[in-house]
């Protein structure tokens, strides 16, 4: 039993000086030498002898207790046993702790149930729990309810645990009882249910009561200072736990503190966790060191941290080995980042094996990736029952996956009910083909919601289509003098320069020509000119007639040759009139015909009366 006596009676005496569990001062620990401890002892032990042949029951308790805590169970009973006779109740409780470890259960809890009854908080929690491993709860329910009403912190505690074991709710209320008075575990058990009512609280985070107060913060605040609590007296899961309330925070220098305070007394997760703290701050040696402290302990996650620490510097064999561990630990990650390695490396056959195995146990990105490889190799009909097993799992590329593999099918009902599930999810190129199907079944409303989240998250095509959206709705603008510079620019402008920036070619073009319209030249010209280097044979044109306005018209012909050679029917159709003007009419005849095979039908009609024109002028 971990009940060694009354600490309370002893304390009373005198003579126990410092109860079990608590730490020297500083001054103290230092000032004292082993011998001059052994010395105290001697002389206390000496004294108590003494007192107890002088009559003195207490010194006869307390001589027993001191050597019960040394070992000496020969020495300790007959002193417990007279003690006890007198009526101690400490010494019954001492004697009961005794016979248990002699391994008299039965005869120790007889004697438990003397000095309980005598009052003794120490005996009642030691008989409770001896009932509790009897299989009788009620009896230990009793007795443990009497130690804890009493103040024990350890009675509180074990009261506490038989409570929640059944489910009854006034097991928090012991909880917090042993917790107030010192119980470490207790703290850590008390702040683990506070995190888990605060997790499944119905209440949004944020939200506040009718008093004003975040409900949400008060626990997540109380729950911390339990685990703080409990953390400074030693306890490494609350620690560990402490830490990653901290570094959620963003508290890093203390939450480092915590974790290393957790690994060092043992906490495998603590050192991972500690070791991917070292890695966002640059220290990847020191990381290393952490990650292979804790893997070797059998965490498969800084196993898995080595792995991609080795791969990324290239020792791909290292690497492989700290991935077959993490496998060995029950971390399917280890398989799935197995997996990724030999697809790296061309081994198709193993990479498969590796997501076969981790998709197996349940891993959704690795089913989503064997799903990839199987359609890669032409084995469609393999590939979707894992997109499936991925999508339901919650993957969210899986279910955009699934998407395109319908729509390829022609099955754009399905497919897109895949590409909802995704978009709902945040997936940006989703959102994108949601608001693409929503603008061409003509529910504009819900293409500008999907739209805006696919341009939100980064979608270039999005940002352009949504532009065209807004641009369609714009009232007209008056036209403007080249040259003549307005600096308003409306929404769908914003969302076309977006796109542009990041590299749309037809926003390009589109925001060359708002700028033009707006009689910003140079601005119009440097969009133009992008989006014509980028391969835009619109760009090209543009650009094209923006510099024969200005007279530059060789160059304009650069420009019209790019985006012919192309396949744009105007541009030809400028080039034939350009050579016609020059006086070169053949090479005015050769665009005509180029222009009448481009189109559209209304440039072919003007092409080919040039055409015609210029044939008949060369036949003169």
């Amino acid at each position: 039993m971990d009940v060694m006596g009354d600490k309370a009676t002893l304390f009373e005496t005198g003579r126990f000086v410092q109860p079990s569990g608590e730490e020297a001062t500083p001054d103290e620990s230092r000032g004292e030498t082993a011998d001059a401890v052994e010395t105290g002892e001697a002389v206390d032990e000496m004294s108590l002898r003494l007192a107890a042949q002088a009559g003195d029951v207490e010194a006869v308790s307390v001589l027993g207790a001191m050597l019960l805590r040394r070992g000496d169970l020969d020495g300790a009973e007959p002193h417990l046993r007279a003690a006890t006779a007198e009526g101690d109740r400490a010494a019954a409780n001492n004697l009961g702790v005794l016979l248990h470890q002699r391994g008299y259960p039965d005869e120790a809890a007889g004697w438990w149930r003397v000095a309980a009854v005598a009052g003794s908080a120490a005996a009642a929690h030691a008989l409770g729990r001896h009932r509790r491993d009897c299989g009788d709860e009620p009896a230990a329910e009793y007795w443990l309810r009497q130690a804890a009403e009493q103040g024990h912190a350890l009675g509180a505690y074990a009261l506490a645990d038989l409570l929640e074991h059944r489910g009854d709710p006034g097991a928090e209320r012991w909880m917090r009882a042993a917790a107030e008075r010192g119980h470490r575990e207790a703290a850590y058990r008390l702040a683990r249910a506070l995190d888990h009512q605060e997790c499944g609280d119905s209440r949004a985070d944020g939200e506040a009561d009718e008093c004003g107060h975040d409900n949400g913060a008060i626990v997540r605040a109380e729950a911390e200072q339990w685990y703080r609590q409990a953390a400074a007296r030693g306890h490494r899961r609350a620690a560990l736990h402490l830490g990653t309330i901290l570094e959620r925070r963003g508290d890093l220098k203390e939450a480092g503190r915590w974790y290393m305070t957790s690994a060092k007394d043992g906490e495998a997760r603590a050192a991972c966790a500690l070791g991917f703290l070292l890695r966002d701050a640059g220290d990847t040696e020191n990381a290393a060191i952490w990650w292979l402290r804790a893997a070797q302990e059998g965490d498969g996650n800084a196993a898995n941290a080595l792995g991609a620490l080795h791969a990324e510097r290239g020792q791909t064999q290292t690497a492989e080995r700290w991935y077959r561990a993490a496998m060995d630990a029950g971390d399917d990650n280890g398989a799935y980042n197995l997996a990724l390695l030999c697809a790296e490396q061309g081994r198709t056959v193993q990479a498969e094996q590796w997501y076969r195995r981790a998709a197996y146990a349940g891993h959704r990105e690795a089913a989503n990736a064997l799903a990839i490889l199987l359609l890669q190799g032409g084995d469609t009909a393999g590939a979707e029952p894992w997109f499936s097993k991925a999508a339901e799992a919650g993957s969210v590329d899986a279910a955009f996956n699934l998407g395109i593999l319908f729509a390829g099918r022609g099955e754009d009902a399905v497919a897109l009910r895949w590409y909802e599930r995704a978009a709902a999810a945040g997936h940006t190129e989703a959102a994108l083909q949601v608001g693409i199907a929503r603008l061409r079944d003509g529910d504009e409303r819900e293409a500008e919601r999907h739209l805006r989240c696919a341009a939100g998250g980064g979608s270039a095509e999005a940002a352009y289509r949504l532009a065209a959206v807004l641009d369609a709705r714009r009232p007209q603008q008056p036209a403007h003098e080249l040259g003549e510079i307005v600096h308003e620019k409306t929404e769908c402008e914003e969302w076309y320069e977006r796109a542009a920036t990041q590299g749309h070619r037809r926003a390009q073009v589109r925001v060359g020509m708002l700028a033009a319209a707006r009689g910003d030249v140079v601005e119009a010209a440097r969009w133009y000119r992008t989006a014509a280097e980028a391969g835009s044979r619109n760009g090209a044109f543009n650009l094209g007639l923006l510099l024969a306005r200005e007279g530059s018209e060789p160059e304009a012909a650069v420009w019209w040759t790019r985006a012919a050679d192309a396949g744009h029917g105007r541009a030809a159709l400028r080039l034939a009139l350009v050579y016609a003007r020059r006086g070169e009419l053949a090479e005015g005849q050769r665009w005509a015909d180029r222009a009448v095979s481009l189109g559209p039908g209304e440039v072919a009609e003007r092409a080919a009366r040039l055409r015609d024109a210029l044939r008949e002028e060369l036949s003169a």
